[in-house]
């Protein structure tokens, strides 16, 4: 059972005071997803309710420029938990909301681009519902040489496997902090796993995959091992997605689902589907959006390279799975191109974005692709008009750098801090010379 916390602030002031809790974390993050922290004390909680707490914002990346550097954090107090894996078991945790000096919601903070994009969705009558598939490694060490602890594959029960004890501590402690767990397994990679959650609102589950990681990591680190969500760490072998399962919600009902079409699509679902793929290389910068995401999304390692949809294909970018084909709450569509290695926050965003365009302008559906993709040939991909990922980096950015619907949904601040940080990166990766380089050329040249 997944613990119960206070959701209030006179609640979480009493729980703190009653419970003897003597520190809370206040989390939030930078625009290219990496996890940021100060520690307050128990004292000073009611202040920062009501007045925030404030900080340097030109020492987080992507947030302001040395002059306008204040920015204030207001801590959510639904979103309080412990850390159960600190030693002495007195330490909280609450994610901010980051305004400027005057109140207004700072635009450079991933978390209010996506609560923007979710109060879009409600003035069309939606909640947005997600349900993540994180996959990530688990490693001997931090070593740049990656060696892994097992040789299992997709579903393996492997005698004597310490992964099995490192994800069942790892599931217990997201219990302890009222995070729901629906299963964990051996993933298809040598010691590669996953941990997929119980599908939440995005904005929760944003919040979700940012504590996961870190509690994956942490477990790891208590154990003597290391775990990265790189996506794409090992040679040879598979990289690691996200794949992020999506449900619109009216009414309380689920909006994808209709009993009378074939698929048991909706028309509100088809056009959501439609408008993913329309805008599907525009936000690849977003799902994808480091070097290293491009060498996981190349043909053969399961990963999605082709603009397409299916119903049970897991060749395809986008797929409608199949499990409860008559049953509305399983009802969902798979956005398969992310990697656990994305901002969630902007993700979430992103994908909400272009699937409400979809439905705004009545997108319409192409037929779903349901032979193996990646078995066409090149001529019969472009006569079924199937088109490509962005192959690299470089042609995520050129293409995200046009995108009007990017732009609009990020917010000014975002997208320009986000390309300026993604082409610096490629500017940095392309002047390396790399071993392979090295091993090809050295000799023979």
């Amino acid at each position: 059972m997944s613990a119960k916390f206070p959701k209030a602030k006179e609640e979480v002031i009493k729980y703190i005071k009653e419970n003897d809790i003597q520190f809370i974390e206040i989390w939030f993050t930078d625009v290219l997803g990496y996890l940021k922290s100060f520690t307050i004390t128990q004292r000073e909680l009611p202040k920062a309710f009501e007045e925030g707490l404030g900080f340097d914002g030109s020492s987080v990346r992507g947030y302001t420029r040395i002059e306008e550097s204040d920015m204030v954090a207001f801590p959510e107090a639904e979103t309080f938990t412990l850390l159960p894996w600190r030693k002495n078991k007195s330490v909280a945790r609450m994610f901010a909301t980051i305004t400027e000096p005057n109140g207004k919601p700072f635009a450079g903070d991933p978390r209010n681009v996506l609560k923007s994009m979710l109060d879009k969705a409600k003035s069309m009558g939606f909640t947005f519902h997600v349900g993540p598939e994180l996959e990530y490694f688990y490693l001997k060490n931090s070593s740049t040489t990656p060696e892994v602890l097992d040789r299992g594959g997709y579903f393996d029960l492997i005698p004597r496997d310490e992964a099995i004890a490192l994800r069942q501590e790892t599931v217990s402690i997201l219990e302890d902090m009222g995070i729901k767990v629906e299963f964990t397994h051996h993933e298809s990679a040598p010691s590669q796993h996953e941990i997929d959650f119980r599908y939440a609102d995005a904005l929760t589950m944003a919040d979700v995959v940012m504590t996961a990681r870190l509690v994956v990591k942490e477990v790891s680190y208590l154990n003597g091992v290391y775990a990265t969500f790189m996506p794409k760490p090992i040679f040879g072998q598979n990289g690691s997605g996200m794949h992020v399962n999506m449900s619109l919600f009216k009414n309380g009902s689920n909006a994808f689902f209709d009993p009378n079409d074939k698929y048991h699509l909706s028309d509100i679902a088809k056009w959501f589907i439609a408008g993913l793929l329309k805008y599907a290389k525009e936000i690849t910068l977003i799902t994808n959006q480091w070097v290293n995401s491009y060498k996981r999304l190349v043909p053969g390692y399961e990963a999605p390279v082709y603009i397409s949809w299916a119903l049970k294909n897991r060749s395809d970018l986008i797929r409608v799975p199949l499990y409860k084909p008559e049953k509305e709450e399983a009802t969902r569509v798979e956005y398969r191109a992310p990697d656990p290695a994305c901002n969630p926050y902007l993700v979430f965003a992103v994908l909400l974005g272009a699937g409400l365009e979809g439905i705004e302008k009545k997108y319409p559906l192409p037929n779903p692709i349901e032979e193996n993709v990646y078995r066409m040939t090149e001529e019969e991909r472009k006569a079924r008009q199937i088109e490509n990922l962005p192959g690299s980096l470089i042609e995520a950015i050129e293409v995200t750098e046009k995108s009007k619907l990017v732009k609009k949904l990020l917010g000014d601040h975002v997208f320009t801090n986000l390309i300026e940080n993604k082409r610096l990166e490629w500017d940095n990766y392309r002047k390396q010379v790399t071993n392979y380089e090295l091993e090809t050329y050295l000799q023979v040249l």
